[in-house]
């Protein structure tokens, strides 16, 4: 499937939700794991802004990819970001969205309190 490059250089990205153990099946409580490596698969729910823009996406991340303290309004870098469209069926109805997944959910608030202590 068609994955999209997302450019995150010009937006402001910052945790709308802390991250959450991404759920597979809700019905079986089954957890999703990365088809390739196995590694148990998280969302963070993030405030995307651009271009005078604000959206709130949820971004599938690695367990490893998730890096320091991510909550609620922590400024964060999103390596990797992609875009994937998807359509399924669903009890007769064809239903659509872009799936946004990223290597790693890194927090800016580290970053920013080690610069300010070398300062």
């Amino acid at each position: 499937m068609r994955q999209i490059p997302v450019d995150t250089s010009s937006a402001v990205v910052m945790v709308a939700k802390t991250p959450q153990v991404k759920v597979r099946d809700r019905r079986t409580g089954e957890i999703a794991t990365d088809k390739e490596t196995g590694v148990q698969l998280m969302t963070v729910d993030v405030m995307f802004a651009a271009n005078e823009e604000v959206e709130i996406l949820s971004v599938t991340v690695p367990q490893p990819g998730i890096s320091g303290d991510l909550s609620m309004g922590t400024p964060v870098a999103l390596t990797g970001l992609v875009a994937r469209p998807w359509e399924n069926d669903f009890n007769g109805q064809r239903r659509h969205g872009i799936a946004f997944r990223a290597v790693a959910v890194t927090s800016l608030a580290d970053v920013a309190a080690a610069g300010s202590k070398a300062a």
